[in-house]
């Protein structure tokens, strides 16, 4: 596949066949994906391939409380989890959250999350990452620079072995349940939940 057919074609898949993904398929993929540029290429990315049937629940679980979060803010009118949300914003997106979580569709991507066939779990291992604007008195983002280039070529080198799939970041708003449930070190933080699969036509 030529890298311009790529680029235009890995779009985000949220819907994916039952065909399961062979672990050595995965190994090479993620194998490949390794090479993404990061900080002093101190790689701090670390991988945790979801199998247990029970922490793919809690996980999902875990996702969907974030995401009706996320629905409420939207029902709101408010860009959700704006770093410059006041606390007035944040108190008129909880007041939509009965209305997200009537919005909950059964067949929907959050409330199957546990059910992809591959589900990986991206971690930064902090004592390794250099963020530059870590003294900045605003949000800070710089050091996502040195993990999410490696997520996307997950998703690059997944496309060109014709599966899909999506980077999220929804499961990070519940970071401290899912250190709890993948027993995370101390100084392990949540890039993303990562799905991958055969994309459902």
């Amino acid at each position: 596949m030529e890298l311009s057919e790529a680029l235009r074609t890995t779009g985000s898949v949220r819907e994916f066949t039952a065909q399961p993904v062979d672990d050595a398929l995965l190994y090479q993929i993620l194998d490949e994906a390794r090479f993404a540029p990061s900080g002093g290429n101190r790689q701090a990315w670390r991988v945790i391939v979801v199998h247990d049937a029970a922490r793919r629940r809690a996980i999902g679980a875990a996702y969907l409380d974030a995401w009706h979060d996320y629905v409420a803010h939207l029902l709101a009118g408010l860009v959700p989890f704006s770093p410059l949300a006041s606390e007035e914003d944040r108190v008129t997106a909880h007041g939509q959250r009965a209305a997200a979580l009537a919005k909950s569709r059964p067949e929907g991507f959050a409330e199957t999350l546990e059910d992809v066939p591959v589900m990986l779990v991206v971690c930064v291992d902090l004592g390794v990452l250099a963020a530059t604007d870590r003294d900045l008195d605003r949000y800070q983002f710089a050091g996502g620079a040195s993990i999410y280039p490696f997520v996307w070529s997950i998703l690059l080198a997944a496309r060109s072995r014709g599966l899909g799939g999506v980077m999220t970041t929804m499961a990070t708003r519940n970071e401290p349940r899912l250190a709890e449930i993948l027993d995370l070190p101390a100084n392990y933080a949540v890039a993303s939940v990562v799905a991958l699969g055969y994309a459902q036509h």
